[in-house]
């Protein structure tokens, strides 16, 4: 026992271990489920710093470069003296940068070429910069005019080179740092803002970047299952068949019957020749396919009926009962009688032949609910349903069981025990991915597996062979509907 429970608990940590990893396919698959989110957040930021640099002002940017030397006071100056000049000028030239931008320095630039700008407005169009282990100071200016850019540009430089030289002692003494104009500002041909070329690669990387961030963050925070690879994550099943949404599945006639030649149809024979897989009722021919889902709307009534006449069309002998006592819907799905069904048979108020209908063709046996009783639960436990099952599964080649979703109640487990291949139904954008969850973690604790799943709502993927009408027809009806659901989205 304790062998086993441990064996348990190996197997659901090694499933949560691969529900937590990710490899690259399953980050493909996440680009690829968002990749609208994706394209959208890429063209915003693209656009956005598209916007943002048209909207930017046009800047020029001139240099002014100086190179300090050591003024000595006579010719005579030895070697010893010339390299204490060139260390004193490689400490100075240091603080030349921050010297560069105060008062002392912009305010005879202010006055010289009549700016109408405050020494602190002054200080934000000039940059200093003193390259590493050089004696080069470089000053550059910024201005929306770049014939004004170059002139503040030689200013400031002008100006600073007579503050160190005459400033910076006492009356009469003079600097033994001299700086000199070796390269005087020139006007600009070309702005050097805004930068297109570097705005828009970054827009570009950028836009990317988000997108994929907004793909896995969407994927992370998203509560409902929106693919069917989705469904692999939580339960092991293959998808056994994807129905697409379909205003004609709302009608009261399955799509095999309704519309024969539409795609819809073909997904439901797919569904068929998935099934005929799957192992019958041990020592019988019998297989016996109970349908459930997680919550409520999530189309397993619809998907039910439409593989019972999917199987009948090939010439299986099929009984459709609907189980799901506490929510009866079969009747009203195939408007047929739903007074007498299946609750009068389990509380022994009428036979199996007084409640069973023919529908469609003669192989196609339909049981309703019938009314709601108030002990669902022990009625489906009851020996009665055993023996009714037994009767079934020696009579028929299928026999399909609707029951209640499986956060409801879990009566799906009494029709698996029996041998039943249980058929999980999902939909798109309604199916809660912690319920599947819990779910599967149920089924898994009661060692019952999922034989398949259904993926309701699939988005389309066939529209090229639709729209080529090869491999299907269609009735008038459905070509209206057609064109009227594509004239609505545009």
């Amino acid at each position: 026992m304790a062998d086993e429970y441990s064996e348990k608990q190996s197997t659901a940590t090694a499933s949560t271990a691969k529900q937590s990893s990710i490899t690259f396919s399953d980050l493909f698959g996440i680009l690829r489920k968002h990749w609208i989110s994706i394209v959208v957040t890429f063209i915003v930021v693209v656009s956005g710093t598209t916007l943002w640099t048209m909207m930017s002002p046009v800047t020029y940017t001139s240099t002014a470069q100086l190179f300090a030397t050591y003024n000595a006071d006579s010719d005579t100056t030895n070697s010893a003296e010339q390299n204490s000049g060139s260390s004193y000028i490689m400490g100075q030239i240091k603080s030349y940068p921050a010297l560069t931008t105060t008062q002392s320095v912009l305010q005879p630039v202010i006055e010289n070429l009549g700016l109408n700008a405050s020494v602190a407005q002054l200080k934000g169009k000039i940059s200093v910069t003193n390259p590493t282990n050089t004696a080069f100071v470089n000053i550059s200016a910024t201005d929306g005019n770049p014939a004004q850019a170059a002139a503040i540009a030689n200013a400031v430089a002008k100006s600073l080179s007579s503050v160190v030289e005459n400033g910076l002692y006492t009356s009469g003494a003079h600097s033994t740092i001299k700086l000199s104009i070796v390269q005087p500002a020139m006007s600009p041909s070309s702005p050097s803002s805004p930068k297109w070329k570097l705005n828009i690669l970054i827009g570009i990387v950028g836009g990317l970047v988000l997108g994929v961030l907004v793909a896995l963050l969407k994927d992370v925070l998203s509560k409902r299952i929106q693919d069917g690879d989705e469904i692999s994550e939580y339960i092991d099943a293959p998808i056994i068949g994807r129905i697409p949404e379909e205003e004609l599945l709302n009608d009261t006639k399955p799509m095999v019957v309704n519309e024969p030649g539409s795609p819809v149809a073909e997904d439901f024979r797919r569904i068929r020749t998935n099934l005929t897989f799957m192992a019958p009722i041990e020592d019988t021919n019998c297989r016996l396919i109970v349908v459930t889902s997680t919550g409520a709307s999530e189309g397993k009534t619809t998907t039910s009926v439409n593989i019972a006449a999917a199987l009948a069309e090939n010439g299986a002998k099929v009984l459709l009962i609907d189980a799901d006592l506490r929510h009866p819907s079969v009747a009203n799905k195939l408007d047929i009688d739903g007074s007498a069904g299946l609750t009068h048979v389990l509380s022994g108020q009428a036979s199996v032949k007084d409640v069973v209908q023919r529908y469609w063709k003669p192989n196609l046996h339909v049981m309703p609910a019938g009314p709601k009783p108030p002990n669902a639960s022990t009625l489906l436990n009851s020996p009665i349903m055993v023996e009714l099952l037994n009767n079934a599964i020696a009579r028929y080649d299928y026999v399909l069981i609707d029951t209640a979703p499986m956060v409801v109640a879990n009566d799906a487990v009494i029709f698996v025990r029996r041998g039943g291949s249980l058929i999980m139904v999902c939909r798109r954008d309604q199916t809660l991915k912690r319920d599947l969850r819990e779910i599967s973690e149920e089924l898994a604790t009661l060692d019952l597996p999922v034989n398949g799943a259904i993926f309701n709502y699939a988005r389309e993927s066939k529209k090229s062979l639709e729209h080529s009408n090869y491999y299907y027809y269609y009735s008038n009806h459905d070509v209206n509907h057609r064109k009227k659901r594509r004239f609505s989205l545009k």
